[in-house]
């Protein structure tokens, strides 16, 4: 029996042990990392852990309004067709930030009962991680997110009033003790539902701008569950927030002259023994990481994409606001868009910089690890570190605009050996359908300049 089964079956026997569960959700996580799907009957529960649930494989492939993509071939041309839900063998996840006793259960899309939905981000990700496999590696992973708290009641960003002194935050609090505390008991829920959802929540700190504040999530050999992790913790800060009446946004920049929201992804790759294949016992890694830094720096500009899948995101990817604006790579080196962290060579690992926190954790790793693969297998060799500020004009630049970077991804050589055309071009679609959803709204700048002068 698979470990998948067994939790599976640990759904029914945990919601036997917690009668108290009142509402059972089922979701899958779509392009834009928003999780959709439906609430059941408690009593159906074994169903859905032995057989899955049907819903239509276009879920996964709605915008970020939740609109079916036009032109996708999955809805109209198809019929819509039904594709198979199956538990991802997470099991059944309380949630203590609703009214009323809750629990999901995660799920990922199969075209039928064991054929994967390439089209399903998770399904892309289990896809890489199968070529590592092949070829007897296998990564470990750790994530870093960021995310602001904000007002619940403003209909813009603006800092939150501190449930300690009952006054709103108005300043940059790097590295503050006092801003952890002034928000203790919203990070005591946050650990608290981590813990119950078997999220490895590590160290907290107050970031660089005013409520901003970043939680890392311990390393795992386990890729697939890395991206879980991200995608649950996410979900857990945003209902953690509700709870306290407090908003949690991890918009890539939701204030324009402020630090943004990073996704930063730190990763090594192990042999079968175990070993770290990026070591060789010097301070500069192995030539397997040269490669692999490589094939992150080659297939930058195409995976751009995946990193800032928004029109906000590009607000973030912008020189000299500790984000990446260019195609480069070096030690120690915070300005560059892959870094080398120092320290012992025996956890010599990559840094990867370029992800907003906006970004869907399964399509980020994907592109990380898959972008790294194709350099390992075809030893592709990076120019010489960056030292200094990464945010010269002789360096190649990410793509400046939205638009530049769905072309380079639709384009690029390199994504179509790392996804599913499926995937691809659902990916592509949805992204120029936002586009043309974000060109049709005059915003108040516009209207509020033009309106009497020109």
């Amino acid at each position: 029996m698979s470990s998948e089964t067994i939790a599976n079956e640990d759904i029914v026997s945990w919601l036997a042990d917690n009668p108290q569960i009142e509402v059972l959700h089922t979701a899958v996580c779509d392009l834009n990392g928003i999780l959709r799907g439906k609430r059941i009957p408690i009593d159906q529960a074994r169903r859905v852990a032995e057989n899955g649930i049907r819903m239509p494989l276009s879920t996964v492939s709605l915008d970020v309004w939740g609109e079916d993509i036009m032109g996708n071939p999955m809805v109209f041309s198809s019929g819509d067709t039904d594709g198979i839900c199956s538990p991802t063998g997470r099991g059944a996840l309380p949630i203590n930030w609703t009214t009323r006793p809750s629990a999901m259960i995660p799920l990922w899309l199969f075209q039928d009962a064991q054929t994967p939905f390439l089209g399903d981000p998770r399904q892309a990700l289990a896809q890489v991680l199968r070529r590592y496999a092949e070829h007897g590696l296998k990564p470990v992973v750790a994530t870093e997110l960021e995310f602001y708290l904000v007002d619940p009641d403003a209909d813009h960003a603006r800092p939150p009033i501190s449930p300690y002194t009952g006054k709103r935050l108005d300043s940059d609090a790097l590295l503050s003790l006092d801003e952890l505390e002034d928000f203790g008991e919203f990070f005591r829920d946050v650990y608290l539902q981590c813990e119950q959802q078997n999220v490895p929540a590590d160290t907290a700190v107050a970031e660089n701008g005013i409520g901003q504040f970043e939680i890392n999530l311990l390393h795992t050999s386990d890729g697939l569950k890395a991206a879980d992790d991200a995608v649950l913790f996410k979900r857990i800060v945003k209902g953690v927030a509700r709870k306290h009446n407090l908003v949690a946004t991890f918009m890539a920049k939701p204030y324009g002259a402020r630090s943004g929201n990073g996704f930063h992804v730190h990763f090594s790759l192990n042999d079968a023994a175990g070993n770290n294949v990026f070591d060789d016992g010097t301070e500069t890694g192995s030539e397997l990481m040269m490669h692999a830094v490589g094939g992150l720096l080659s297939g930058m500009a195409e995976t751009t994409l995946l990193f800032a899948p928004h029109f906000n995101s590009y607000r973030r990817l912008r020189p000299d606001t500790h984000a990446p604006s260019a195609v480069s790579w070096g030690y120690e080196n915070r300005t560059t868009a892959v870094r080398i962290p120092g320290g012992s060579h025996e956890f010599r690992r990559i840094e990867h910089r370029v992800a907003g926190a906006d970004a869907n954790p399964y399509l980020v790793l994907a592109g990380i690890l898959g972008a790294a693969l194709v350099g390992i297998e075809d030893q592709i060799k990076p120019p010489r570190p960056f030292k200094g500020r990464a945010y010269s004009e002789r360096l190649p630049k990410l793509p400046a605009d939205w638009a530049s970077a769905v072309n380079a991804f639709e384009d690029g050589s390199m994504v179509p050996r790392i996804f599913d055309s499926s995937l691809h071009s659902m990916f592509v679609a949805c992204k120029r359908q936002e586009i043309a959803g974000f060109a049709t709204q005059v915003t108040d700048l516009e209207f509020s300049a033009y309106l009497e002068v020109v």
